[in-house]
């Protein structure tokens, strides 16, 4: 639009300088007229007067404004912005031929388009001068600035009915997926909570008959063992999906309790549950802090998550390690710390700990008796709790966990995954 508009501007200055270099009664009298812009010519027709807003200037071949009376400046107007008579593209057009430029007058013409035109004598061809005429485009400014308006207004009416239909197309064809993934859920929370019930009466039930074990064949014990043990590793499977199931449809983050709690003390309560199993793989266990770290939580969702913490610190640790569980508050945080003098994570696995039934060492884990969902509860429980988890570990020299949570004097705020 804008090429369109200055075009006709172009146009009408072109035609405007051709009827001020009009027929000339000798050289060097290119920018002359005795008659008036209207005044009929003998023989032609009558001349268009000349527009009100157009500007007219005439240069000598040297790029030299011409004195008012050579240029008959009765017949043009006289009072001419300054930045109009600046000779730049008047010198450009005596070089490469007839030029146009805008420029900015800053008073009332706003803006101008000038037109340089090169005159030359058409005997000798040679430059005898340039006319410059210049017409302000105001109108023209003034029409883009509402076109771009209009433009940008349509524009953005359509790129937010897009956006709003884009939305709505997505909730709609979203919603199967959303229902799929609540039953998918509801069915993996309701099938682990039926479970639990039935694996709780098999390991009881095996831990009775093993009571007995001096009255039965050895063949039987043994077999009443196996059943012992993969019913207790399926009944810590249920138990966590059942909490996994909760943690994803918000259950843990919205019903959680909110107690005072003192972190020390559950790291130092997490160290007595855990002695037996370190005692048995001659691991020293240590608590370190300062007493009475207070923050709000659910104390049995943060002592399993402290316990599957260090469970995985003891199980992969080195005969004669040491885990060592350390407390400490920094500004509006508290944090706890497990750290042991294991075999150390690679760097590659580090960024995939917490993903579900993820295992560094799937062998050595499922002769642990891991499933791959501790990190996975862990994460989700410390999350729900406004907190993180932070892992850190070289091969060979051990493994650092991290858990930071909210201090009771500071606000909770929501962590998302």
């Amino acid at each position: 639009m804008q090429y369109l508009l200055f075009s006709s501007v172009r146009d009408e200055l072109a035609t405007q300088a051709q009827i001020v270099a009009g027929p000339r009664r000798d050289a060097g009298n290119f920018c002359d007229r005795q008659q008036p812009p209207n005044f009929p010519r003998p023989g032609g027709p009558t001349i268009r007067p000349m527009p009100p807003r157009i500007l007219v200037a005439c240069f000598d071949q040297s790029g030299q404004k011409l004195p008012a009376e050579q240029a008959n400046a009765q017949s043009f107007q006289t009072l001419m912005p300054v930045q109009f008579l600046d000779n730049s593209l008047v010198r450009s057009a005596l070089q490469r031929g007839n030029q146009t430029d805008i420029i900015d007058t800053g008073d009332s013409y706003g803006h101008i388009y000038r037109y340089a035109r090169v005159i030359a004598n058409p005997e000798s061809k040679t430059i005898e001068g340039v006319i410059l005429i210049g017409e302000s485009i105001a109108p023209q400014e003034s029409a883009l600035n509402i076109l771009l308006i209009v433009l940008l207004g349509t524009g953005g009416l359509v790129l937010l009915g897009a956006v709003a239909g884009g939305l709505f197309l997505s909730h709609r064809a979203m919603q199967p997926a959303r229902l799929a993934f609540t039953r998918q859920q509801n069915f993996i929370a309701n099938a682990s909570h039926e479970l639990r019930t039935p694996l709780t009466f098999l390991c009881a039930n095996t831990e009775i008959l093993l009571e007995e074990r001096d009255y039965l064949p050895p063949e039987d014990v043994t077999l009443l063992e196996d059943i012992q043990i993969e019913a207790t590793h399926m009944a810590a499977l249920a138990n966590n999906m059942l909490t996994l199931a909760r943690l994803d449809m918000g259950d843990v983050k919205q019903h959680h309790e909110h107690d005072i709690l003192d972190l020390t003390a559950l790291a130092e309560s997490a160290v007595r549950q855990g002695k037996a199993l370190a005692d048995q793989r001659g691991i020293h266990l240590q608590a370190e802090g300062p007493k009475q770290l207070y923050m709000i939580g659910d104390q049995i969702l943060l002592e399993q998550t402290i316990l599957v913490l260090l469970e995985n610190a003891i199980k992969y640790n080195r005969p004669d390690g040491q885990v060592v569980l350390r407390t400490a508050q920094a500004n509006d945080t508290v944090c706890l710390e497990v750290q042991d003098t294991g075999i150390g994570i690679a760097p590659e696995h580090l960024s995939r700990l917490g993903e579900r039934f993820y295992r560094v060492d799937k062998a050595r884990s499922r002769a642990a008796g891991g499933t791959g969902l501790g990190l996975s509860i862990a994460r989700g429980i410390i999350l729900a709790h406004g907190g993180s988890l932070l892992f850190a570990s070289q091969p060979g020299q051990g493994t650092a966990v991290k858990i930071t949570l909210p201090a009771m004097n500071a606000p909770l705020h929501d962590t998302g995954e």
